[in-house]
């Protein structure tokens, strides 16, 4: 739906206010439920999201095997959508909003044109580079190097800080995909950091202790 500057500014205040004008005369801005897929693997990128208000989280899949790879938080970016829109490449993840979420829709077809015009813009792309990558080598070092029971305890660590909440509503399906493992194995490590005393199983979820 088409919107005007202020309702951006404050959540890029970097961005100029000839870039805003042309985000605004070209972009939209798209509500989305939780749950809700907004990019799927093998799909061709027209618009690029930045996450206003809300979270979505980036996920590969092999083999029918799911991979969280980061999350998108407000004022970022997914930098896969960013790279298969500049090169026209079908995109090789796929991404899911984790609650309600406010996203900024940018026009692949100019992209090109702004980042080369507006050093704002290409310095965000920048950031959200860098940061995935550190967060991808992250989750490269944990999946080879880390225990499943270390990996599971960090993971509603993880979580509760971006979503700022103390019990958190997962399913254990949910979490084996999210951590690329077998369902029961999610359930019987869960038993385990239960017994520990690290988490406790609430009505409403699994709360940190």
């Amino acid at each position: 739906m088409p919107f005007e500057i202020a309702e951006i500014k404050s959540y890029l205040p970097a961005f100029g206010n000839e870039l805003l004008a042309e985000i605004a005369a070209a972009g939209s801005i798209m509500e989305v439920p939780e749950g809700k897929e907004i990019l799927r693997e093998g799909q061709y990128i027209k618009t690029v999201p930045i996450v206003l208000l809300g979270l979505v989280k980036v996920f590969t899949r092999t083999e029918e095997k799911e991979l969280l790879l980061y999350y998108i938080g407000s004022a970022q970016s997914c930098i896969m959508s960013f790279s298969a829109g500049l090169t026209n490449s079908p995109s090789r993840i796929f991404a899911i909003t984790e609650e309600p979420t406010t996203l900024l829709l940018l026009p692949a077809a100019k992209l090109n044109k702004w980042i080369k015009q507006y050093p704002a813009l290409n310095e965000l792309f920048y950031q959200q580079y860098n940061l995935r990558y550190t967060e991808m080598l992250n989750t490269i070092n944990s999946l080879l190097f880390e225990r499943m029971d270390h990996r599971l305890h960090n993971y509603p660590q993880e979580k509760s800080k971006l979503k700022g909440e103390k019990i958190l509503n997962l399913r254990h399906k949910e979490i084996a995909a999210e951590l690329g493992t077998a369902r029961e194995v999610i359930t019987r490590v869960l038993k385990k950091l239960e017994q520990e005393g690290k988490i406790r199983h609430r009505p409403g979820g699994i709360e940190i202790i």
